[in-house]
C-alpha cells in the first residue's frame, strides 16, 4: 500500500498523466522512482512511448531530487541533455 508520503503525485513535476505512465511501467511509488533513478525511469517510459521528451526526463530528475525541474543544477541539466541526445542518436541507427 502506498502511503501519502510515497505517492508519486506528491512529488514535484509529477502530474496525473506522468504518474499514470510511470505506474504503467511498474514505477508505482516515489521510492520506486528514486530507486530506479531518472534515467532508468525515462528508459522505461520510452519503451512504451518512444516520443517521451527531454522535459519528461528533467521532470523525473526534479521529482527524484524533490525539487521543481527548473531548479536543477546546471551541470545536472547538461548531463541529462547529453543522455537524451545519445538516446536520440541511437534511435536513428
Amino acid at each position: 500500500m502506498t502511503t501519502n508520503n510515497d505517492d508519486l503525485s506528491q512529488l514535484p513535476n509529477i502530474g496525473k498523466v506522468l504518474r499514470d505512465r510511470l505506474i504503467e511501467v511498474g514505477i508505482k511509488t516515489a521510492t520506486d522512482l528514486r530507486t530506479a533513478g531518472s534515467e532508468n525511469a525515462f528508459l522505461s517510459l520510452r519503451d512504451v512511448d518512444p516520443g517521451a521528451c527531454i522535459n519528461e526526463l528533467m521532470a523525473l530528475e526534479g521529482a527524484v531530487q524533490n525539487i521543481r525541474w527548473h531548479l536543477l543544477d546546471d551541470d545536472r541539466k547538461q548531463e541529462l541533455r547529453e543522455f537524451h541526445q545519445l538516446l536520440s542518436l541511437n534511435k536513428k541507427y
